[in-house]
């Protein structure tokens, strides 16, 4: 399990919901409109102070700072990619660092957000899971994220149209926070990111894909699968051996069946382990009649992992096997290649000049 976390002295205001935010106003004696003027401050103008709310009175301003704070996030370094990707790595208050990556598209801007410090999930091509879990996010420091990469766009006035939530760590091993998260982006007075605008990948915790297909959103939902059985994905990732290939799969089907929304399977090809054409078939037979998509994702090398990149040529074999058997794949494009922009490379680079 994840460690406690070390709360700072006063809690976040990030962390509450509109809903949250209004009872809190009744229980101090403040009318509950305050809350919504309150979130417009915080998520349409984005200020970094309580002092700056002008519209609140000066008496609810001093007690929201005897109450509350902002998240602290201290950025330890910032790397811009040719393709205009750019890559953060953040400082938290206990002196913990997470990443947050904004992607620039032709269609918008998505930013990809961490849940947790570290991943226990172990997948053994991923370098989010170096040095294990040290703690779980609050839902403040998720949104924190985006915050800070929204008042980033407002130089050029942009906006974050989209949310991926692939960061460091498994969101739904930090279920609850996550869906707080979830909900402050899309209300209607916050950022109001659309819901089908949002993804949320797991590895396949299954109790809380059950939850997630009985939670009635719109937000689409990913499964980091990367093997067509259970034996391959056990050695490729740990987490199948709690949660088998089976049990997972039939998780899915509930979703399916409970949303009717597709879901993506994400598969990171990695040379001469899960990319034989073998494998291709196995995996169309698995997913025959699923309302899904495969994502294909050249893996990233990372020094400390001994794996390879699957050549071009069998890449596009492994797309053409699956759309054979009428199972939909696209190939992920790379992006900010050039600045370790692979989930947790530049924390693990972090920590080990730390340790030094």
């Amino acid at each position: 399990m994840a460690k406690k976390i070390t709360l700072p002295e006063k809690p976040a205001i990030y962390d509450y919901t509109l809903e949250e935010l209004q009872q809190w106003m009744k229980d101090n004696g403040e009318p509950a409109f305050r809350a919504g003027q309150l979130f417009d401050w915080l998520y349409v103008k984005r200020v970094r102070s309580f002092e700056e709310m002008s519209n609140l009175p000066k008496s609810l301003r001093d007690k929201l700072v005897s109450q509350f704070g902002f998240v602290t996030l201290t950025e330890i370094t910032k790397f811009e990619s040719k393709d205009g990707t750019v890559k953060f790595l953040f400082n938290l208050h206990d002196n913990h660092a997470i990443e947050t990556v904004v992607m620039r598209h032709n269609y918008g801007n998505s930013i990809c957000v961490t849940t947790q410090v570290g991943c226990r999930v172990g997948c053994t091509f991923c370098a989010s899971t170096l040095g294990g879990l040290k703690r779980d996010l609050t839902a403040g420091e998720i949104v924190a994220q985006v915050v800070w990469a929204q008042q980033l766009l407002d130089a050029t006035n942009e906006r974050i149209s989209s949310i991926v939530i692939m960061g460091i760590g498994e969101p739904f091993e930090n279920y609850d926070a996550t869906m707080n998260f979830l909900r402050i982006m899309i209300h209607e007075k916050g950022l109001n990111i659309g819901q089908r605008h949002i993804t949320v990948s797991t590895s396949g915790i299954v109790p809380n894909i059950y939850r997630f297909a009985d939670e009635n959103t719109q937000i689409n939902l990913a499964i980091s699968i990367h093997a067509p059985n259970d034996a391959l994905r056990s050695k490729l990732m740990p987490v199948n051996r709690r949660f088998p290939f089976n049990d997972v799969m039939e998780s899915l089907r509930y979703y399916i069946a409970k949303t009717g929304r597709r879901i993506t399977f994400e598969y990171a090809l990695i040379g001469g382990v899960n990319d034989r054409p073998e494998h291709a078939e196995e995996l169309a037979q698995v997913l025959q009649g699923m309302l899904c998509h495969v994502n294909l994702i050249p893996v990233n090398h990372v020094p400390e992992r001994n794996y390879v990149r699957t050549p071009r040529d069998d890449i596009f074999e492994f797309q053409r096997i699956l759309e054979r058997n009428k199972i939909n794949a696209t190939i992920r494009r790379e992006q900010g290649h050039d600045i370790a922009a692979a989930c947790g490379q530049l924390r693990a680079k972090h920590m080990e000049s730390t340790a030094r």
